[in-house]
């Protein structure tokens, strides 16, 4: 009415939504021997953790995911069972967690060998890297973590000793037991005897790497194979399997996180 035009005054633009923030996904691996944690984020570990399994496994993963941020987490490994039921958390097959973790690190990974405490697992993979197949020996634990420590221990090794010993030797004894206890009765009859424990070391890797070969050679695996697993940073045997396979085996870049690395990432895809 006064001759004033009347118009709205304009609201200022709202601000951005803030931007989601990444999701965390983490993996735990309950082994026999060890515990092992890793943390993904956008495809990267962020965080790892590792500790022995000790007589409380069950607390050692407590205090280790306590030192952790996630939003989700799997279970895998040896323990894995009784980690469900006291955490009510999901759980992973440790074929298929060792198997996203190695090609993980090697996108054309198409075996998979992991030795760990307990057992040996042969895993052939699809193009996809989905699992087509594989073999697993957890007889007598013969050739895993548990049996190496042992024969280390009769021969007076610790096991980084073990394998450094195996190769300085100059010839290798027969060992023909894959049985802990009759393997070891046969290691303690030949330092009866005098025989070097060098030779004797190199002779219970060789046979080893023997069995772990015809092992990978039933399950028709293909290349590039990657070796994983706490068994993995022995290097005697690692030269043994390739001079067996006659060809060259990759070590996956922290071999006894393997499994840990691949159940994080399938918590992160289910985040």
């Amino acid at each position: 009415r006064c001759g004033v035009e009347h118009r709205p005054v304009p609201r200022p633009p709202a601000p951005p939504p803030p931007a989601p923030q990444p999701m965390r996904g983490a993996g735990i691996d309950i082994g026999s021997r060890a515990i092992k944690l890793a943390v993904v984020e956008h495809g990267r570990v962020v965080e790892s953790f590792r500790a022995d399994a000790g007589h409380d496994p069950l607390g050692t993963a407590r205090t280790l995911m306590g030192a952790a941020t996630f939003d989700r987490i799997l279970a895998t490994g040896y323990g894995r069972t009784r980690f469900e039921i006291e955490f009510d958390t999901p759980t992973l097959t440790e074929i298929k967690a060792h198997a996203r973790g190695a090609r993980h690190c090697f996108p054309d990974a198409a075996t998979v060998l992991d030795i760990g405490g307990q057992d040996t697992k042969v895993i052939v993979l699809g193009p996809d890297g989905k699992v087509v197949r594989f073999e697993m020996n957890d007889r007598r634990a013969a050739g895993t973590g548990r049996f190496m420590e042992m024969m280390a221990r009769s021969l007076g090794y610790s096991l980084e000793e073990f394998a450094l010993a195996a190769l300085e030797a100059e010839r290798d004894v027969a060992i023909n037991s894959m049985c802990a206890v009759f393997a070891e009765s046969e290691v303690v009859a030949l330092m009866a005897k005098g025989e070097d424990r060098r030779n004797i070391a190199l002779g219970v890797h060789q046979s080893i790497a023997r069995r772990t070969a015809s092992m990978i050679r039933r399950a028709g695996s293909g290349r590039p194979l990657v070796f994983c697993g706490g068994v993995a940073a022995n290097p005697c045997l690692r030269r043994l399997l390739e001079d067996a396979l006659q060809h060259e085996i990759r070590l996956a870049p922290d071999p006894q996180m393997t499994g840990a690395l691949g159940a994080a990432l399938h918590a992160a895809d289910d985040t």
